[in-house]
């Protein structure tokens, strides 16, 4: 069988401390950082268990330290487990998807190595078969069997080496509480080139005939997702069985209430000869779909895999043109530009419209309100200042350029930015230039106001903190545009860069405390919630980062550019991507509870309004849709 290095994320917790070998207990600090709470699996070569990270200590942030006991007297033997616990950490350490456990650390203390990776609240499919008194419903078994075949289609495509897992069983995949699969146990997973051999490995039962030979291919990832499926159908365990046996166990003579055409899939997968099963990952995940779309009523599986369509918007309006801009909330109404020239007023709850006001260009900025004024920028060159009640207008400025930038009212005084190279202050009252500060290249930087300090950036890379007289308090320059606006916590300014960082900087002196590099620029602003900084690029992902040291925490992949910045509400993430859709994430995870397909590209941000966001799309129609 070789090494079978089988500590799985189990939510199993053993009460007779003999029955559970380790060598950590509750209440130990592991490197000064990882306070032992619970052991939830083991294996042969070690343990895994529950710890908090004290490194977060104002919230309880749990996660999952994966023990290996190199207690060998055998020298080549400890140097092999080892290797085998590295290549682990290795291989998942480079992977991102939301169905892998993130890795967050890997150390070692004395004769253990330690790996820390997210901890995944749920059960494992073997505890789920083993806690049910009946089958598990069909439509059930293919929601998670369509996530199994998208995570094993990320290994195998995988570059630029693909991936075979070896050992997919129930033990090896968690079910969370939103009903997702999580892969676990990356022990003796592979990178795959074709023609190598090796040792046997898998768990016997499970393992495809081609991998006792020590072939190793990714069809044969494609077996063992199919016993598991048996396994799931009918609650019979094939390592209790013959090899290769299934055939003598029909799931429908074990199982009637399980369609024909779902036995099909399973018996193709589970074929014998490699040629004779599905030839990839995609195309058994497909075959899976259609089992869906050719049910006579919606299922289970049918509401969770037509991308979470049960979210439905509360109402829809329709402006006459695209809507690129973030909207503004604001007493229960909503205020939004259009490239139609217009602002519009509409009731939040409802979507009525109340008032509109004509410029004379295209709006791509979010208004600002204080007190009883709304301030609007345009593509015509003008920021207006209107009444909220009436839409009537009160002043009229006139820039140099097209205005790109979103006012910000502190005081007495509206700053923004211009396509003019200026950033513009206004005496509120009187509509009347203070100042215009020359930056030498356009300003589509929102500047953020705090503490009679202004910072914000221009398409030439730099990045101006001023005091209210127009003075530099300091200056730093990245290596390509800065449009995302500037935000601030606990003394630290994070904005992004068309350069591909996040920075954080010192607010006081300017200083660079971290960047974190992403693999394509951006124009997104980034938000802050809890000990996380968050920010979409145009890579199309959504980036979590620790915004104390810069780490990374996850990442989110959208199906395009993620322009807008990420809303954070009651732990979740909200974001729209030019992929037109809009998605809802968990905060601690990055994993994803539903999206809305808005049929367009989605260029602004989401806006909290009472129990709704609401954003716009370039289909010309803003929408509102509920939270929960």
């Amino acid at each position: 069988m070789g090494v079978d290095l089988d500590t799985n994320d189990a939510t199993r917790v053993f009460n007779n401390d003999d029955e559970f070998p380790r060598r950590l207990r509750p209440g130990v600090l592991l490197a000064n950082r990882y306070d032992i709470e619970t052991p939830i699996g083991r294996g042969g070569m070690g343990s895994v268990y529950r710890a908090r990270d004290l490194h977060f200590p104002n919230i309880t942030k749990h996660v999952a330290v994966k023990e290996m006991i190199n207690a060998s007297d055998d020298e080549s033997m400890r140097q092999t487990v080892v290797h085998h616990f590295e290549r682990e950490a290795n291989i998942v350490a480079s992977l991102n998807h939301p169905s892998i456990p993130k890795i967050y650390d890997y150390f070692t203390e004395g004769s253990s190595c330690y790996l820390v990776m997210e901890y995944v609240v749920g059960k494992d499919m073997e505890t789920l078969i083993r806690e049910s008194s009946t089958s598990i419903e069909e439509d059930r078994v293919i929601h998670w069997a369509v996530e199994l075949c998208e995570v094993l289609q990320y290994l195998h495509s995988h570059t630029p080496d693909p991936i075979i897992f070896r050992d997919v069983k129930p033990s090896n995949i968690m079910i969370n509480g939103y009903d997702h699969v999580v892969l676990v146990d990356f022990g003796i997973a592979k990178h795959f080139r074709a023609g190598q051999r090796g040792t046997m490995m898998g768990t016997e039962g499970y393992s495809p005939p081609e991998q006792y030979r020590g072939e190793s291919t990714p069809l044969g990832d494609i077996y063992a997702l199919g016993a598991t499926l048996h396994h799931l159908l009918t609650r019979h365990d094939p390592q209790m069985e013959a090899p290769f046996t299934f055939a003598d166990r029909p799931i429908r003579k074990l199982n009637p209430n399980v369609s024909p055409e779902l036995e099909a899939v399973v018996n193709r997968a589970l074929e014998y000869m490699p040629e004779d099963r599905y030839p990839s990952a995609a195309e058994m995940k497909q075959a899976l779909l259609n089992l869906t779309q050719t049910a006579s009523a919606p299922s289970l599986a049918t509401r969770l895999l037509m991308d979470k369509q049960a979210i439905r918007p509360v109402w829809t309006f329709d402006a006459e043109d695209e809507i690129r801009a973030t909207p503004c909330y604001h007493h229960g109404v909503l205020y939004l530009g259009s490239l139609d020239s217009n602002v519009y007023a509409l009731d939040a709850a409802r979507g009525d419209f109340i008032w509109k006001y004509p410029t004379r260009g295209g709006i791509v900025v979010r208004p600002a309100v204080d007190e009883s004024f709304l301030f609007v920028g345009s593509e015509d060159r003008t920021m207006s200042m209107l009444s909220t009640i009436s839409g009537k207008v009160v002043w009229v400025y006139k820039a140099a350029g097209k205005i790109r930038s979103s006012p910000a009212v502190c005081e007495n005084y509206v700053f923004f930015g211009a396509d003019d190279g200026h950033l513009h202050g206004v005496d509120v009252t009187s509509g009347r230039r203070l100042w215009a500060f020359e930056t030498n290249a356009p300003v589509r930087s929102s500047p953020l106001v705090d503490d009679k300090q202004i910072y914000f950036g221009n398409e030439n890379g730099d990045f101006f903190c001023l005091d209210f007289m127009a003075e530099v308090r300091w200056h730093v320059h990245a290596r390509r545009a800065v449009t995302s606006s500037p935000v601030l916590a606990d003394g630290v300014i994070y904005f992004g860069s068309v350069d591909t960082s996040l920075y954080a900087i010192d607010a006081k002196m300017g200083w660079e405390i971290w960047r974190y590099r992403m693999s394509k620029g951006t124009v997104s602003s980034p938000c802050v919630a809890r000990d996380y900084v968050l920010i979409g690029s145009a890579d199309g992902c959504i980036y979590c980062i620790d915004r104390v040291s810069g780490r990374e925490i996850w990442v989110f992949h959208t199906g395009h550019q993620v322009t807008g910045s990420p809303l954070v509400l009651d732990e979740q993430v909200y974001c729209g991507s030019v992929d037109g859709y809009f998605y809802c994430l968990d905060l601690e995870t990055g994993r994803l509870i539903w999206k809305y397909n808005a049929g367009a590209p989605i260029i602004g941000s989401g806006v909290s309004a009472a129990d709704l966001i609401c954003f716009g799309a370039t289909n010309h129609r803003i929408y509102a849709l509920p939270t929960i």
